[in-house]
């Protein structure tokens, strides 16, 4: 069984654990897309929303940096490229290389973007189960008749199903190379083949062996799904989602 980890579901008692998912999947689409144009005031007004809407719904974060270290590492070298690559007054020059303040504080935004999308999507995962996830998706698609609906759900819901069990294989795959001394190995070519390989592996046998239960089990596409139905908070909550992107459009 997968071990708990932030990006997967916490059973919890707050607004965003509350709200139908309908509403909170226009959330992160209307939020994402807003702050792909938002600067600095407005990125800090996101993060202050975002952060304690996390926190009231209870974001372990010690958790939350550790799952995430690499996607910190990521964004540290989208970081670097921007400051590289943005012309501008030099900061910092090295023969052909250099950092300009155009280019910092291009990095800074870029990658402040990028961090209320990741903010918003772990809101979104952390407050809704998978099944609601698969019933939402279903409910949006339905009325396209040309679309299968509902195995696009039940593909969309296993994805999310399964990312937490693939930070968990390539934690245990990780762990065992750290055993054999693979770490001690200073071409990392050979690093990064010895964790691909072996974790790719795993990951599609326990794809193989979700199939196999599902058949196993006569899964069909026909089943009784979680009942959807939105509220007066809902509507509250997308008239408050609406107006804060609005502040920062305007």
């Amino acid at each position: 069984m997968a071990e708990l980890n932030v990006l997967g579901f916490h059973a919890g008692s707050s607004v965003l654990h509350q709200l139908d998912v309908r509403f909170k999947l226009i959330f992160l689409v209307v939020i994402s897309l807003t702050s792909l144009n938002a600067f600095v005031p407005s990125l800090s007004l996101l993060t202050l929303v975002l952060m304690v809407s996390l926190i009231h719904a209870g974001l372990p974060l010690k958790m939350a940096l550790k799952d995430l270290r690499y996607v910190f590492l990521l964004l540290l070298f989208v970081f670097i490229a921007r400051s590289l690559s943005v012309p501008g007054s030099p900061v910092v020059e090295f023969k052909a290389v250099s950092v300009t303040r155009e280019g910092l504080y291009e990095g800074v935004i870029v990658c402040w973007r990028l961090v209320i999308v990741i903010m918003t999507g772990l809101s979104f995962v952390l407050t809704t189960r998978s099944s609601e996830i698969k019933a939402a998706v279903e409910w949006m698609l339905k009325p396209f008749p040309w679309i299968p609906a509902k195995r696009i759900a039940t593909m969309m819901s296993l994805v999310v199903r399964f990312i937490p069990i693939i930070f968990e294989q390539a934690k245990k795959t990780m762990e065992a190379q750290r055993a054999r001394g693979v770490e001690d190995r200073k071409n990392p070519a050979y690093r990064l083949k010895m964790l691909g390989i072996p974790l790719m592996r795993r990951i599609f046998e326990r794809a193989d062996k979700l199939v196999l239960a599902m058949e196993a089990r006569c899964y069909s596409e026909n089943r009784t799904d979680s009942r959807l139905s939105s509220g007066f908070k809902d509507w509250i909550a997308l008239i408050g989602v609406v107006c804060l992107c609005l502040i920062i459009i305007l």
